[in-house]
């Protein structure tokens, strides 16, 4: 039996969508690349966008359709809110949160599915939070032979009144560190290049449980000490941290290990102090401003990315352009810029939603300009120097391949070695393009920094 997987939303779904490839593939599942030939299909849902949320509807009508001729199981978890969830159950024959993914097997064998597993099945019923330690313990099929995702917490204790996380994922719940540690230890032994600590708070880490396990800052550094002794070339990320929590002592920790990345990516979502304060976010912009001056201080060459919400609700032109002002002072290297849409459950769901969808597509047209010339400006300023660039595919130009600096930025360059997918190379920068780089090859050591 074959089974087909989509995974929508965020890094944390692809690392629970991993945990879900080696629980059907235990079962005897086969995967295939496409839903045609699948027995089981699923999504990773993400109820934070409408926009995913949309898909799913989309997709499901379509494998629903296809029922008329073929025999099809149909299920569906991640973050989904309880309006959502109801709706999905007229539609999905299985839902289920991430907490209960050990119970798939049974679910699945409840429609009359055989396979080598099903004398195999799982207790059911763990109860509260172990159900999520049990979800981390389940080894993850990695999608990539060079890049990870460590999960570190899960869940939200921050309630901003636009997301629709804590009532998803729920409260936070913080992984035990020497699992976290292991995990890390044991991809970097394996040859993995690109790791990254997950959580919806990252820099929360370890707060649900003061005084028995190690802050977000004493994680980061056990992990880096022990990226050193190994002494294999990788880059450490971490995603996403909450202004309201960042501290001086992690960006010093980060500058006092190689391994850890130069990278940071810092939620910004409004520039305007009134509507921080409506969306429940719990810093002012002079907080925000003086964790910068951190990072650019401790750490001069790291790139900083950030999120904004353009047209939350009751946003004016003013606070509009406050944003604007933010996004220039800050120098953003890449923003992830979305329209705000009201999520079910999410305070200000109860809100009348009062900006215009033209306002809002004009808005994040400003903001996304700003960011082409500040991004631009930092491109254009590595030209002529070398960077070590790690190799994720091959670029949509042929003949090319592509990578990330250190830092996150795209850059591309003309190759055909497919061989050097995964490894790191040196090139020198060529040429800007807007958000990312060309450049051409300088060295490479394919031996010393192969997948073992």
């Amino acid at each position: 039996m074959r089974y087909h997987l989509i995974t929508l939303g965020c890094q944390m779904n692809l690392s629970d969508g991993e945990r879900i490839h080696t629980v059907l593939k235990e079962m005897g599942l086969v995967q295939t690349d496409s839903d045609s030939d699948a027995h089981v299909v699923g999504i990773i849902a993400c109820s934070v966008r409408q926009k995913a949320i949309d898909k799913v509807y989309n997709q499901i009508a379509r494998w629903n359709k296809s029922k008329n001729h073929r025999n099809l199981i149909t299920f569906i978890s991640g973050c989904i809110l309880p309006d959502d969830r109801e709706r999905f159950l007229k539609l999905f024959d299985i839902v289920f949160p991430m907490s209960e993914v050990n119970d798939l097997p049974g679910m699945i064998t409840s429609f009359g599915v055989a396979t080598p597993a099903s004398l195999k099945l799982p207790v059911k019923g763990i109860p509260g939070n172990e159900q999520i330690f049990s979800l981390w313990n389940i080894q993850p099929d990695y999608q990539s032979a060079f890049e990870a995702f460590v999960p570190i917490q899960n869940g939200c204790d921050k309630f901003c009144t636009f997301c629709a996380v804590p009532y998803t994922r729920g409260r936070e719940v913080s992984r035990p560190s020497g699992d976290i540690v292991n995990q890390v230890k044991d991809l970097i032994q394996q040859g993995y290049k690109s790791i990254t600590l997950l959580g919806q708070n990252v820099n929360s880490y370890g707060l649900d449980k003061k005084g028995r396990e190690l802050n977000f800052a004493r994680l980061l550094r056990e992990i880096g000490q022990t990226a050193l002794q190994m002494d294999k070339m990788c880059w450490i990320y971490f995603t996403s941290p909450h202004p309201r929590d960042m501290s001086d002592e992690v960006i010093k920790v980060i500058a006092a290990y190689p391994h850890l990345a130069n990278q940071i990516h810092l939620p910004l979502q409004s520039g305007d102090e009134k509507l921080l304060v409506k969306m429940n976010r719990n810093h002012s912009m002079e907080r925000y401003r003086e964790i910068v001056h951190t990072i650019r201080k401790k750490l001069p060459h790291a790139t900083l990315f950030t999120d904004i919400i353009v047209g939350f609700t009751g946003e004016d032109e003013a606070q509009h352009q406050h944003t604007i002002e933010a996004m220039k002072e800050f120098r953003f290297n890449m923003a992830y810029v979305a329209q705000y849409s009201p999520r079910p459950g999410a305070a200000s769901y109860r809100w009348e939603d009062t900006v215009p969808v033209e306002v809002k597509k004009r808005r994040l047209h400003d903001l996304n300009g700003v960011l082409q010339e500040t991004a631009s400006k930092h491109n254009h300023q590595t030209i002529g120097k070398t960077v070590r660039v790690l190799v994720t595919g091959s670029d949509r130009k042929p003949g090319y391949l592509k990578g990330l600096t250190e830092g996150k930025i795209n850059i591309r360059f003309q190759a055909n070695r497919t061989d050097l997918v995964g490894t790191f190379v040196e090139l020198k920068v060529t040429g800007s393009n807007g958000l990312s780089l060309e450049g051409e090859m300088a060295t490479v050591n394919i031996t010393a920094m192969a997948p073992e």
